[in-house]
């Protein structure tokens, strides 16, 4: 289990992130970051923010890109993530999107912590029955 302090701190590195997404369409910009853990037992955080795309579709969201930033350097699970989003500079807690949800769950398990500056979630809660292979 985490304490506050490193929640806080994941939440601090969230929060520079929202300065780094590309959000032209919406101005709906997020940030994240992701504490992960490799086969050693290395700890590491990975931080990432919202790219949009003239093809709405295309888009991909800050939770995702922290994620998958951990994986490709050999992090393969996932212990927490921090989210923060902003829209015309007003700071606000969001929680993820089924899909960022879906891939938390690919990487971490129903312990996996999820903070957003306002409130604490286990990804149990956020999304349960979810589905894994194996």
């Amino acid at each position: 289990m985490m304490n506050r302090e490193a929640l806080l701190d994941l939440y601090a590195r969230a929060l520079e992130s929202v300065g780094k997404a590309y959000a032209p369409f919406s101005g709906f910009k997020v940030g994240a970051a992701a504490l992960m853990e490799d086969e050693e037992g290395n700890v590491r955080v990975f931080t990432g923010a919202n790219v949009e795309n003239s093809s709405y579709g295309l888009t991909v969201c800050a939770e995702r890109v922290a994620i998958f930033k951990g994986v490709s350097e050999g992090f393969r699970k996932l212990r927490a993530v921090a989210v923060v989003a902003s829209k015309d500079g007003e700071v606000i807690p969001v929680v993820p999107c089924g899909a960022c949800r879906q891939v938390m769950w690919e990487f971490g398990d129903g312990e996996t912590l999820i903070y957003n500056g306002a409130r604490t979630y286990r990804l149990s809660h956020l999304l349960p029955d979810a589905f894994k292979l194996g």
